[in-house]
């Protein structure tokens, strides 16, 4: 039985109801007034439930396929505006013991390198980052109780916030790393954590099992239930993902949107952030092997219709995606991209290393400069704040402004202060002029005529060296 409050994955995430909603979809998919119907309450920025954002995916109506990725580039810029934020990942261990298929780190993986990274070593790979430009982190590492204790990365994540590299910082630490206990969690947020990401991969409980055949991570509920004990621990910001590729997206689709009504419906505060990455080729994976890969036009539809269906939260897409493709899905909903990332273990410092030990081919290569060139070129303004995590807007505080469309006038002067920093300290001469720009034409979009004022006064103390000011 459904029951999205359950704290049970069985049953907030029903086998039962998927399969209704799939069959239910297949019959009225075509039935132009409920289409209309569906994106006429869309356009209320409610957000829609599971049936209705399935019902949207799968319709092929010409027309109302009009209708809905306009609506989802309006309801972007209603709540994002033009704002791109920056992050990138920081991968600390390639240890696992796990028996995941779909990744090189897998146990049983012999000829893949094996690293963990001293704390020196972070501190190198940490100043790479900052030498960047870059001031938020997602934390990878594999799962491994005895090379990866909670310990080591409570470790890591204090080592990272007292790095301080010429004008460089880490102001933001978020962490992706395998599901834990209430105490681990509790230990994570006194850490100062930002979001706790965990990917479900995929919510077929079938399926999640034959591709998790050993590890901890075989267990389905314990891992589909880390959202719950991470917010129950004190944890604000949950961010979930599923790997596109690895069961049928329709499927996946539903759950994950199961999944934010759960945490609605249990906890009061949706995800933060949902990320959809799609499964590529690694060491000893082929992705073409999996028989669920979806094609580009599919994949902006899905980003599409969840920016309908959950217009609060935060959209991620990787350089698992080529730019072709990110460029694709920027103006339907993603609000989040990484920049200049490596995916393996030291590979910010290490070009060999990044080789040997890349837990997934990265399809845009580009610098961080670049990509920050390429968003200015496109009209977007590359965003590096991280001033709601410090300033104590997260959970419910952060999602009460977001639904209320306050959240731009604290989030368009700390993207243009923030761009302002990166311009200054780490841009080309192209891009820093491009950027210069974009910040003379954009100050006067500020929503609020005070902070307006208080943002324009901030740039021009920046211009005299005071930095890091936020709302």
């Amino acid at each position: 039985m459904y029951d999205p409050k359950s704290p049970h994955a069985e049953e907030f995430i029903s086998d039962e109801e998927i399969l209704a909603t799939l069959a239910w979809s297949d019959e009225h998919k075509n039935d132009r007034e409920l289409v209309s119907s569906i994106l006429d309450k869309a356009a209320l920025c409610k957000g829609l439930t599971h049936r209705e954002a399935l019902l949207l995916l799968d319709c092929e109506l010409p027309e109302m396929k009009e209708r809905m990725f306009a609506l989802a580039r309006e309801i972007k810029r209603k709540f994002y505006g033009n704002r791109i934020v920056m992050f990138a990942p920081l991968y600390l261990s390639n240890y696992c013991i796990n028996g995941c298929i779909y990744c090189p780190y897998h146990a049983k993986n012999k000829h893949i390198p094996r690293k963990k990274l001293t704390q020196d070593e972070i501190r190198a790979e940490v100043i790479a980052l900052q030498d960047m430009g870059h001031k938020r982190l997602a934390l990878e590492t594999g799962e491994d109780p005895k090379m990866n204790p909670i310990e080591y990365i409570l470790e890591s994540i204090q080592t990272i916030y007292s790095i301080k590299h010429k004008n460089g910082a880490i102001r933001r630490v978020n962490v992706n790393i395998a599901a834990t206990t209430v105490e681990n969690y509790r230990k994570l947020k006194q850490a100062g954590i930002g979001t706790y990401i965990l990917f479900q991969e995929t919510y077929n409980k079938k399926n999640y099992e034959m591709l998790h055949p050993t590890g901890p991570k075989h267990d389905y509920a314990w891992h589909t239930e880390a959202m719950d004990r991470a917010m129950d621990g004190g944890i604000d910001d949950v961010g979930c993902g599923v790997l596109y590729g690895l069961s049928t997206y329709r499927y996946d689709f539903v759950g994950q949107l199961m999944h934010a009504e759960h945490l609605e419906a249990a906890k009061g505060v949706g995800p933060h952030t949902i990320s959809v990455p799609r499964i590529r080729n690694a060491d000893d994976i082929e992705a073409d092997t999996f028989s669920n890969g979806i094609s580009d036009d599919t994949f902006e539809k899905i980003v599409a219709v969840l920016r309908i269906a959950v217009p609060y939260t935060g959209i991620i897409i990787s350089t698992r995606e080529s730019q072709k493709a990110r460029e694709r899905v920027l103006s339907v909903g993603v609000s989040q991209i990484s920049g200049g990332s490596r995916t393996s273990v030291g590979g910010y410092t290490t070009v060999e290393r990044h080789n040997e030990t890349a837990q997934f081919d990265v399809s845009d290569n580009r610098t961080l400069d670049e990509v920050i060139n390429w968003l200015l070129t496109l009209g977007y303004i590359p965003s590096f704040c991280t001033a709601c995590y410090r300033a104590g807007r997260t959970g419910d505080r952060f999602m009460t402004l977001v639904k209320a469309g306050q959240i731009a006038n604290c989030c368009h002067p700390n993207a243009l202060m923030t761009l302002k920093e990166y311009l200054e300290d780490y841009a080309s001469p192209d891009t820093k002029a491009k950027g210069l720009a974009m910040i003379e034409k954009e100050i006067m979009n500020v929503p609020n005529e005070k902070i307006r004022g208080i943002a324009m006064q901030h740039l021009k103390e920046m211009d005299e060296g005071q930095r890091d000011f936020r709302f």
